[in-house]
């Protein structure tokens, strides 16, 4: 079998360690945003109850998902530190 010399092992990883936190940080956002939406069930189904259109559930927790999912996406795209400097 030919080896090229110009053929290279890269063992790193695609992002940064700084882009990994960041990710989970986003990734935590968007799992408190769907968790400020739950509740709000009548045990009833008879019965309508009001809270499932509060504040949190309508406007507050779409709002922390979506900063969530935008902050991942800025932690993807965020270029990482590299050690060299050219």
């Amino acid at each position: 079998m030919i080896k090229h010399k110009s053929e290279k092992k890269d063992d790193t990883f695609a992002l940064g360690r700084d882009n990994y936190i960041l990710l989970i940080i986003g990734l935590v956002a968007v799992v408190i945003g769907f968790l400020l939406m739950t509740g709000g069930a009548s045990g009833d189904p008879n019965v309508f109850n009001p809270e499932v259109f509060s504040f949190r559930r309508i406007t507050l927790a779409p709002m922390v998902s979506l900063a969530g999912y935008l902050f991942i996406i800025y932690a993807i795209m965020k270029k990482p530190k590299s050690d060299t400097q050219a």
